[in-house]
Order: structure tokens, then sequence, then C-alpha cells
């Protein structure tokens, strides 16, 4: 779960780990080929590279590659398209940056009311 924190309400939502990006060494680094993150924890990305092996995109499939910040974000919003995920979240960071995506969204108000927001883009 990922959870943000506002004034008047609390938001929380389903995450997953698809990538870290090394701004340092210009390299993104599939959730699925690291071995810090649990397997329940990378399902999104093995999505995107069983999606891009089933269609030819081996470069999508390689655990490592080179890459800048417009290229892990591209990979990002890939991801969200192809897992039908409600967004991501750029994790703040210096030297490596998570990449996660997360599912429906539940908006807790400070009176304990809750609603949900979700995006099909299909």
């Amino acid at each position: 779960m990922i959870t943000w924190t506002f004034p008047d309400k609390t938001a929380t939502a389903p995450a997953q780990v698809l990538g870290n990006f090394s701004p340092s060494s210009g390299s993104w680094v599939w959730a699925w080929a690291n071995k810090s993150i649990l397997p329940e924890l990378s399902h999104d990305a093995r999505s995107v590279r069983d999606w891009a092996e089933a269609r030819g995109h081996q470069a999508l499939a390689e655990p490592q590659i080179d890459a800048d910040e417009q290229v892990a974000v591209t990979l990002t919003a890939l991801a969200v398209r192809v897992t039908e995920a409600t967004g991501f979240y750029r994790g703040p960071g210096g030297n490596s940056i998570v990449m996660i995506t997360f599912g429906p969204v539940t908006l807790t108000a400070a009176d304990g009311s809750t609603s949900m927001f979700n995006i099909n883009i299909n």
C-alpha cells in the first residue's frame, strides 16, 4: 500500500514497485530483476516484461537498460497502460529513484467517510 496524507484526508492505494532509475549511472533496473524487491511487489514489472516478450520488444524485457529520466518516465507510462494501473508515483531519491505503479485510490476524509478513485483507460 502507498499512502498520501493531506490536512483534510488520506489517500491509500495498492502499490507495485516497477523499477529503479539511477541518474548517476544512467540506468533503469526492472523490479523483477532486483533481488531486494519481493516478488509480490514486482507483479506489474513482470507483466510489462511478459507483454514486451509476447510482442517481440526484447529491449523492454532486459533486466537493466541505459536510461535517462525521460526514458524512465516513458517506461513507467507504458507500464501504467499495460497493467491498467490508476497511476504512478516517483519516489524521492538522489542516487536511485523508485518508480511505483498504484491501483484504485481510496480517499478517507477527516470524518471517516470514504470514496474511491479509479481510472479506466480502456
